[in-house]
């Protein structure tokens, strides 16, 4: 026998409907507080409350008892398969064993398989509603009450979300006469219970010690309870089980969490200083001794890397001075002397790459010929005299072996062909760096000239080879007269398609040089032409030039004549300004003339400047303006229009103005 201490909750709000007050546990490790005295009507009586004791009797075990409970026994394979999960003999509820080959060491019955922990009234919640198989609930019997189930078909009752670290549960509906003890004794079954608020508006808050005991609380929802036999009202009532939530539960929730971050960064750490790289080893401090060694591993190929690493250090600590400024000239010359050694070994390495990349091209180039060999097996094969004696699974098979072979073919063709073309555009690089800037034309022509040449040269090697082994073949033909039939037809089929290959070989020839004389052709005439314009260009330099001339003696005649004038009339007045500045004007002037007198109502700046911009895109109106109002004599302005139709317009006055003039 012993007393259950309850630990307290911190302002648990409930139902805020029917009770304003706002709900508190104690937080002391006494028991709580389950019903009030009368209050007087004092200040020091309002602050007293009274703790009572639970009965013993009520707590003295908190799980439910064996005749407290009944389960139906339809299927006593899934009541043995839940105790043998649970780590128990399977034991009927009369005592008698259900399953006499229960072997204790394995924790398991054999013919049985064992269950989820997750399953209703054994594991942490309860198993998901299936919409196919619906969960039956069933009456449950208890000391003092009875539940019973709801209808099945209504539909499950509401809940509210889930606060996190939940372990406080709302419990609504109570029976009037409900007790403390019978809270225990119904919601003790779904696991230990640190604290119960009961209220008097029929409702009470109940914590427990782990977050899945909520679940199977949350299960008895919508059963109704009945004390004993009993029909009274007071004695009935509708559970409403519902998350609550507690300001302990989010607060141990919160530590759970911060914990639990700590432990994650911890680990992250550990996981990071793993990972992390070894520093590198510490350099020496400069010294005479640490000097000399160093000067010997600098001129040691293999521990220069390091020794130059240490040479650096020291450079940026600032070891130099006057006494040892010499050992670090000696260290340094030391460390350009090895210029030459990487210079050539990086030279060394380039020729090794050459070497290697014409061996791996000639030997591409023996794979292709071979593939074509091997097409041309297939191409032969597939000819109407030896495929009609094939069967036509035979037949699938070459046919797909042959697609194989021509892709594998084609691939190789590309490689190879692309390695001629990187080699070709490398070399026209280097021809198009030597060449000179002038010449860029010329040089990009003789390039395509050139490698068109080259390409000529390796399809005419490739002829040659393909010559070859057709006197190969014809000579062993020769020497080695063949036995069988199907040898010669092999051999005939072949030397023709050599053949064939050495037709299209020199089809493609001669398409080349076709080509290449078009090429030639084409870069004679791009020759004659520059030579054309190079003529044409000295012409017009010339024309250009004799015209300045002659400019030049009509300025100094023109400013001769006026100067005897000036002399024979003697001192004039000075002549005013002209109002046109230059030539470019003075055109202007002539064409904006030749528009107006076309015009005799005038035209206005826009119109005027319309027409000058086909004429030259740079005029623009500020220009045309002023010139025209630099001459009021040949040009006048005049408002046409009224109100918001008024309109500048220029008209054209030359033959009024010149006898003003």
């Amino acid at each position: 026998m012993f007393l259950l201490q309850y630990t307290g909750l911190n302002a648990l709000p409930f139902d805020p409907a029917s009770n304003n007050d706002p709900l508190h546990f104690n937080g002391s490790s006494g028991q709580l507080v389950t019903e009030c005295p009368p209050l007087e009507n004092t200040a020091e009586n309002s602050k007293k409350r009274k703790r009572a004791s639970l009965p013993p009797e009520g707590i003295c075990n908190m799980t439910m008892d064996s005749n407290s409970m009944t389960m139906p026994m339809s299927d006593p394979n899934a009541w043995a398969t839940a105790m043998n999960n649970l780590g128990m003999p399977p034991i009927g509820m009369t005592g008698q064993q259900l399953m006499p080959d229960f072997d204790p060491n394995l924790g398991m019955m054999a013919g049985i398989t064992p269950l989820n922990p997750m399953m209703p009234g054994l594991g942490m919640v309860p198993a998901p509603l299936s919409q196919d198989v619906p969960l039956v609930k069933e009456i449950i019997h208890c000391k003092s009450c009875t539940l019973f189930p709801p209808n099945p078909n209504l539909p499950p009752p509401a809940t509210r979300d889930r606060p996190p670290g939940c372990k406080t549960v709302f419990v609504g509906g109570l029976p009037e006469n409900a007790t403390e003890q019978l809270i225990m004794e119904v919601f003790g079954q779904c696991g230990d219970i640190t604290a119960i608020r009961k209220s008097k508006k029929n409702f009470c808050h109940i914590r427990f010690a782990e977050e899945f005991t909520v679940d199977k609380a949350l299960f008895l929802s919508g059963y109704r309870v009945r004390l004993g036999s009993s029909t009274d009202k007071k004695d009935t009532g509708r559970l409403h089980v519902d998350f609550a939530q507690a300001r302990d539960d989010l607060y141990e929730w919160e530590c759970r969490q911060r914990m639990l971050a700590r432990e994650e960064r911890h680990r992250r750490k550990m996981e990071e200083d793993r990972l992390r790289p070894p520093s590198p080893p510490p350099i020496v401090h400069y010294s005479e001794h640490e000097c000399s060694q160093l000067g010997d591993k600098i001129k040691d190929d293999g521990k220069f890397p390091e020794a130059v690493r240490v040479l650096l250090t020291w450079l940026e600590r600032g070891e130099v001075n006057r006494r040892n400024a010499n050992n670090f000239y000696s260290m340094i010359q030391s460390s350009n002397g090895h210029i030459r050694r990487l210079t050539g070994e990086k030279s060394q390495h380039e020729k090794e790459m050459e070497e290697a990349k014409d061996k791996f091209k000639t030997a591409l180039s023996g794979i292709v010929v071979q593939f074509e060999q091997i097409v041309s097996v297939f191409q032969a094969a597939s000819k109407q005299k030896a495929w009609d004696h094939f069967s036509k699974a035979q037949r699938k098979n070459l046919d797909m072996w042959r697609k194989q072979a021509e892709e594998i073919r084609n691939m190789h063709n590309e490689q190879l062909m692309g390695i001629r073309r990187e080699e070709e555009m490398e070399m026209s690089d280097d021809d198009m760096e030597d060449a000179p800037d002038s010449k860029d034309s010329e040089d990009s022509g003789v390039s395509q000239a050139e490698a068109l040449k080259e390409e000529n040269d390796s399809l005419r090697c490739q002829l040659d080879a393909y010559r070859n082994e057709v006197e190969l073949l014809k000579q062993e033909q020769g020497k080695n007269q063949p036995i069988r039939s199907e040898e010669d037809n092999t051999h005939s089929q072949q030397l023709s398609f050599l053949q064939q290959a050495l037709q299209g070989m020199q089809k493609q020839l001669l398409k080349m040089r076709e080509e290449l004389k078009l090429r030639e052709a084409e870069l004679e005439k791009s020759l004659e032409d520059k030579q054309q314009l190079k003529n044409q260009v000295l012409n017009l330099k010339e024309g250009l030039q004799n015209l300045q001339n002659t400019h030049a003696i009509q300025e100094a005649a023109v400013s001769t004549v006026v100067s005897c004038s000036q002399e024979k009339e003697g001192p004039t007045e000075k002549n005013p300004p002209s109002p046109v500045h230059s030539e470019r004007e003075a055109l202007l002037v002539g064409i904006i003339s030749t528009f107006l007198h076309v015009h005799p109502f005038g035209a206005s700046i826009e119109y005027i400047c319309s027409y000058l911009q086909r004429l030259d895109t740079k005029i623009n109106p500020g220009e045309v303006e002023a010139l025209l109002s630099r001459l009021p004599c040949t040009f006048r302005q005049e408002l046409t229009g009224v109100g918001a139709s008024l309109e500048k317009r220029w008209n054209f006055c030359g033959f009024q103005g010149i006898k003003s003039t």
